[in-house]
């Protein structure tokens, strides 16, 4: 099956560049786009049950990480509208959940909000569409995870032209950029200078725009860019915080701690002072310590069961004497007769002749 990843990864990045230049996020422009391609023969083919299955399961694992970040919104639908598609077109009965992993899930929801926040009702109804069909499959790992396989797992590579790139302002609004933003602002300054009733002299009336917008522009873009940086030192800083951060309670003060260490202390000792280990023959068998005094008291607490054969011998011995209509009934049968015992002879059962 994993020949079949680099062609199917293809056709996914194909449709979902289409749905991009739309530039659009509404389902029927992605519907058309499944339509003309006639994307659901991607399942067509003469293979076994169990192969159609494996194949669901990668083409559904192929297209899961386009609805993930780092790709833009407009990607994001296009994943979620491709995975929908996938889930009802595939032909195996039942059908192949998506796999989403618990990590992912946070995303997905924050995906979901975002959507609803800015009216994509559609985005909402496909997402919730899916949940109400129970089409996920929650697990650890986005992929199925196989032990003792020596081959190197192949990393996911990012489409770059589908990233999304939060850096899209600074590289739109370079030092040339303002640089003619300012050269234009003071060519309509002049026009308009000129078309005023009162020569030398803009007419008040007459303002469209800002007088200082280039200024203002820049001011904005820094201002941006410098929430951008506080977000991610916050970031930072929360995580080496969560990692450096002391899971036990009540060590703000030096004595505190102290406290807490001795009764750690106190309690490993109560613990594994008086633990002996045992050898490896008899480990199996049951120890009991006693730890009332300073002295170890090692006591095994084994009981020893007694065979069948001396419990049978103890219940048939009356008085220290065998019952002798119980011994005159019972026979030590042997594979072999020794010289001595010639009264225990096995009858041979003749061969019939005819």
């Amino acid at each position: 099956m994993d020949y079949f990843i680099e062609p199917v990864k293809s056709d996914c990045e194909d449709i979902l560049s289409r749905f991009q230049r739309t530039e659009s996020v509404r389902y029927e422009e992605f519907a058309a786009i499944w339509r003309k391609m006639d994307f659901p023969s991607i399942f067509y083919g003469k293979m076994a049950a169990n192969e159609m299955r494996a194949f669901s399961r990668l083409i559904l694992t192929t297209a899961y990480p386009y609805l993930l970040p780092p790709y833009n919104f407009q990607i994001r639908v296009g994943g979620l509208y491709l995975l929908y598609g996938l889930y009802y077109t595939q032909l195996v009965a039942p059908k192949e959940k998506i796999t989403i992993a618990l990590k992912d899930w946070e995303n997905i929801m924050k995906f979901q909000q975002d959507a609803m926040n800015s009216r994509h009702y559609d985005v909402c109804y496909i997402f919730r569409k899916l949940i109400s069909e129970k089409a996920f499959y929650f697990a650890a790992m986005p992929k199925h995870l196989y032990f003792h396989v020596k081959r190197k797992p192949k990393r996911q590579e990012v489409c770059e032209e589908f990233r999304d790139r939060p850096a899209r302002v600074k590289e739109l609004i370079t030092t040339e950029t303002l640089e003619e933003i300012m050269n234009v602002q003071e060519h309509y300054e002049k026009v308009k200078a000129a078309v005023s009733t009162t020569p030398g002299q803009p007419d008040p009336a007459v303002n469209l725009i800002n007088k200082h917008l280039g200024p203002m522009v820049q001011s904005t873009v820094m201002e941006y860019q410098n929430w951008l940086d506080e977000v991610a030192v916050r970031k930072n800083e929360s995580g080496d915080a969560a990692a450096a951060a002391d899971p036990g309670e009540g060590t703000s003060t030096q004595g505190d701690s102290s406290r807490r260490a001795e009764l750690l202390a106190s309690i490993k000792s109560k613990s594994y002072g008086h633990l002996v280990e045992a050898s490896k023959s008899r480990r199996h068998r049951q120890v009991e310590l006693d730890t009332s005094g300073p002295e170890i008291k090692q006591e095994s607490t084994r009981k020893t069961i007694p065979c069948l054969q001396t419990r049978t011998m103890k219940n048939l011995i009356s008085k220290g004497k065998v019952k002798e209509e119980v011994m005159e009934c019972t026979r030590h049968w042997r594979l072999s007769v020794t010289e001595q015992d010639k009264s225990l002879k096995r009858r041979v059962k003749k061969r019939f002749k005819y």
